[in-house]
């Protein structure tokens, strides 16, 4: 069976831009939502991936519209496969039931799995970089050194309970 899914980011977008290309590429069952795709809910993917069956191809117009990233399409093709069911998208001429279409899924695999790796390489190269030059990653400190020193001696002489010593909002109570 061929299965569309559609999603639009708002309320306002029309979702006829891509059932209808979807029904005149033959899909018998569409699944559509109007929901951002930043979000990681949208119950009607879910639905759908529940309801795949062993030779369904599952339909897009546009790969955006089924992953917020291509991790994300990675993950959720992978997701059909593992059901039996193949991939397509109109509009990138993607389609994992071909041969050739499956390569070319692997081709963009490959891509975001090498940027991935340089993403954490430069990452890596960078912070090390920062600490050469004396920089310290993380949170800078909430108390000066002179801060530090007066709310320990506050705290050793008793002067304040150990949670007004610390009263400052930008001061940790672990002190």
């Amino acid at each position: 069976m061929i299965i569309g899914y559609a999603r639009v980011s708002t309320t306002d977008q029309s979702l006829y831009a891509q059932t209808d290309p979807l029904t005149a590429a033959g899909a018998e069952r569409l699944f559509s939502e109007r929901v951002s795709g930043a979000k990681a809910e949208r119950p009607e993917l879910d639905k759908m991936l529940d309801q795949l069956r062993d030779g369904d191809v599952v339909v897009v117009t546009k790969y955006d519209r089924l992953a917020r990233s291509l991790r994300d399409l990675l993950d959720i093709v992978e997701a059909i496969k593992e059901r039996g069911a193949g991939f397509r998208s109109l509009a990138e001429d993607i389609d994992t039931t071909t041969p050739a279409g499956e390569l070319i899924f692997h081709v963009f695999a490959s891509i975001a799995h090498f940027e991935r790796r340089r993403i954490a390489e430069r990452t890596r190269e960078g912070l090390e970089a920062a600490r050469k030059r004396g920089r310290i990653g993380g949170r800078p400190p909430a108390l000066t050194p002179d801060q530090k020193v007066e709310v320990i001696r506050m705290r050793v002489s008793f002067i304040f309970p150990i949670k007004d010593a610390s009263m400052p909002p930008n001061v940790a109570r672990h002190l």
